[in-house]
């Protein structure tokens, strides 16, 4: 156990010393490749800065105005419509998987609020969890990563983004079922 920790602290350090020493070995000017690398990387960021501040602004809105929570009981309204049971999704989960699209940090604050009013080792506790770990911020993702590249045409990834959500949510609550 002991390696493992002198390992994971001494990783980066090692890294950041075979890198620099393979650039001196090779030649190369060292310090203005790392300022050619910082500058290409503000670029990025002065790219995508637009479009994140825009999908920030807009989750911030859509949760403050109310508007989350009126999606959310109509969801949990289907939800609680459907003829079969055993698909039957915790309402909890719902606002849950619909924010996780849009905001990592969002979807955070909504898990603390589970695990606060359910506690971490319950039914909802555990599917929570299990969910956050198997969907990703789709649209912040997309609007980062096809920013940066110019994509301007998203083709079918939204629609199978949003797919494997749904599947990821059915998933959680059928895992948390076998578990707790």
């Amino acid at each position: 156990m002991r390696l493992i920790s002198y390992i994971s602290v001494m990783i980066i350090p090692l890294v950041i010393f075979y890198i620099t020493l393979h650039a001196l070995l090779m030649r190369k000017h060292v310090f203005e490749l790392f300022l050619n690398g910082a500058k290409q990387g503000l670029l990025t960021v002065f790219e995508i800065a637009p479009s994140l501040i825009g999908l920030l602004v807009a989750v911030g809105i859509f949760r403050n105005s109310g508007a989350l929570d009126l999606f959310c009981n109509f969801l949990t309204t289907v939800n609680n419509s459907l003829p079969f049971s055993t698909l039957t999704l915790p309402p909890e989960l719902l606002p849950l998987t619909f924010l996780k699209l849009f905001s990592s940090s969002g979807a955070n604050a909504l898990l603390f609020d589970i695990f606060k009013k359910h506690g971490t080792d319950s039914y909802i506790g555990f599917a929570a969890s299990v969910l956050l770990c198997c969907t990703e911020t789709l649209f912040y993702t997309i609007s980062i990563y096809f920013t940066s590249v110019q994509i301007k045409k998203t083709r079918w990834v939204i629609p199978v983004g949003i797919l494997l959500s749904l599947v990821s949510l059915i998933s959680s609550a059928w895992i948390a079922r076998l578990f707790v």
